[in-house]
């Protein structure tokens, strides 16, 4: 059955970036060791348009949530920051969906991405990013106040956070501006050389 997943790595001390994240900075200070862990591996590269890297447990474990998306939901922030680095073939090769207040025609890039910007809020985003994923799921990619409003709102199936051994000290933190009424079930720990991989299970619990 077709689920909504949100995956991020994450540091020690719950951040999801470094310091002072900007557009010229988009991981912020020291933000880009939280990702050291990815960029040899085999699918992250092909997903870039890159040969070779490493065949190993965690890049089978980026090949099976390939396979599981149909479709990406993204903010603008993210979006913006990550256009100059995306460029013409960005590495989703499927439907992304923008949320933004800003009304703007759908874009189609080379390598089967597709830009569609919504502006009616992230139940909207979520009923389009449904359609286009069909029987696969749909991937609420960030950033993290995206992310806590498809958890906060109850949208959101399953959590994968990888957990990396550094301490940032400060930046963006995952689990801020939550409600108090969901829970986490651990559904799987994957443990690799450098990083754990944690996958939750949500569970949102009707208020009284």
């Amino acid at each position: 059955m077709s689920q909504v997943i949100a995956e991020m790595s994450m540091s020690l001390d719950g951040f999801i970036t470094g310091p002072n994240h900007s557009a010229r900075l988009p991981l912020g200070k020291g933000g880009e060791r939280l990702h050291e862990w990815i960029y040899e591996l085999t699918s992250w590269r092909e997903m870039h348009g890159l040969t070779g890297g490493q065949c190993n447990q965690d890049a089978e474990l980026i090949a099976e949530s390939n396979r599981r998306t149909g479709a990406v939901i993204l903010g603008r922030t993210m979006f913006d920051h990550g256009q100059p680095f995306w460029g013409d073939m960005p590495p989703f090769h499927m439907p992304v969906f923008i949320l933004t207040h800003e009304k703007r025609q759908a874009e189609t890039k080379d390598g089967g991405t597709t830009y569609t910007f919504v502006t009616d809020g992230i139940e909207r985003a979520l009923e389009q990013a449904k359609a286009a994923a069909g029987n696969k799921d749909v991937k609420i990619a960030g950033g993290a106040n995206v992310i806590q409003q498809y958890m906060g709102a109850g949208l959101l199936d399953e959590l994968l956070i990888t957990l990396v051994p550094i301490l940032l000290g400060n930046g963006q933190k995952l689990f801020e501006h939550l409600p108090s009424d969901i829970e986490f079930a651990r559904t799987t720990v994957i443990e690799s050389p450098g990083v754990t991989h944690l996958r939750y299970r949500l569970i949102h619990h009707a208020k009284a």
